[in-house]
């Protein structure tokens, strides 16, 4: 028996330079990390009655049909809004088998990636394949019923595959990295819950806003240049940024002793910068390498105490472009979509 079948993957991302003060006006910049993915495969199942979709994600235990979940389900959410926006009142019979190698929980953008590989393999599935900008809006609509209030960063990193620079209220702008740079990502193994370091911050301004706004603005003037850099191809210099971005991140009790010890491991070994990346206190850090320091700097991290680590590269992706209302902000045209056979 033959099965014709396609597959739609998004990446993951992380933030470079910026957290924490991004909720006080600053910008930032996050950027994608393709060396973790969220892939979507979904095959015809031509013995079914149109509209039966069945969902498998062994990565959740999960392997139901969609019409016995809820319709607010993420993942459920992700098929009926690309069908919604499609015009589709019945789906044909078709099975969503959905993996990924992208952490849960840690600041990589997991359910961002997820949605986007599902609404890119939904919309070419039906012959219809969507442009980053609907794939964007469409996922942070999904975002948004699973979160509340997001910045919309993930889903527009994700869906961009570009790194991205915002300031909350403010369109986001794709940049271009001239020159493809190199991060080692190391996981402290340390949980930390954001809202509670947010809080936290938040008491720390309250009580001293002088102090604290002079910080954030310190990181913003870092997050600019860092901005500059990355499209002038001047990667060398983002390390010192991410040192300074880190010693004020300290400043505000955001980093923990393991995140510092992981930085002053990267460092000792050939990293050019290093800092905390997301909510702080735990979670990941990641370091600026060279192609040629970077296995050196893993194994520094590893032994040092990190419990997973990662090696991916920021690169610019050549191809047609979209904006994202701004003439300014390119895009990475539409990703990987493939169809193949599947011989069973």
């Amino acid at each position: 028996m033959t099965m014709t079948a396609l597959s739609a993957t998004a990446p993951g991302k992380i933030i470079l330079f910026g957290e924490h003060a991004v909720v006080y006006g600053q910008p930032a910049i996050a950027v994608p990390v393709s060396i973790v993915q969220a892939r979507a495969v979904i095959s015809a199942i031509p013995a079914a009655p149109n509209g039966q979709v069945r969902l498998i994600a062994p990565d959740i235990h999960l392997d139901s049909l969609i019409d016995e979940l809820p319709d607010d389900h993420p993942l459920v959410l992700a098929i009926l809004l690309t069908a919604g926006h499609l015009g589709a009142q019945r789906l044909p019979a078709m099975q969503v088998h959905l993996s990924s190698s992208i952490p849960l929980a840690g600041g990589f953008g997991s359910s961002a990636a997820t949605a986007i590989a599902i609404i890119r393999a939904v919309s070419a599935f039906l012959g219809r394949p969507l442009s980053n900008d609907i794939v964007s809006e469409l996922a942070y609509r999904v975002e948004r019923r699973q979160h509340g209030n997001p910045s919309g960063i993930d889903n527009t990193v994700v869906a961009f595959e570009q790194p991205v620079y915002f300031v909350r209220g403010q369109p986001f702008e794709t940049l271009i990295a001239a020159r493809p740079f190199t991060l080692v990502i190391g996981d402290s193994g340390v949980q930390s819950s954001t809202a509670a370091v947010v809080a936290d911050v938040q008491r720390l301004h309250q009580a001293d806003p002088e102090s604290i706004d002079r910080a954030f603005t310190a990181i913003g003037d870092i997050v600019r240049q860092a901005r500059g850099y990355i499209q002038a191809g001047m990667i060398d210099n983002l390390g010192e940024l991410m040192n300074h971005n880190q010693r004020l991140l300290k400043e505000l009790t955001i980093s923990s002793p393991e995140l510092d010890l992981l930085v002053e491991a990267a460092l000792a070994n050939g990293a050019m910068g290093a800092k905390l990346s997301g909510g702080g206190r735990g979670g990941n850090m990641i370091a600026l390498v060279s192609p040629q320091t970077a296995s050196r700097v893993e194994r520094a991290l590893i032994a040092a105490g990190a419990v997973h680590t990662w090696i991916t590269t920021v690169a610019p992706i050549l191809g047609p472009t979209e904006g994202l209302g701004n003439a300014n902000n390119p895009s990475s045209g539409f990703p990987e979509i493939r169809r193949f056979i599947d011989y069973g």
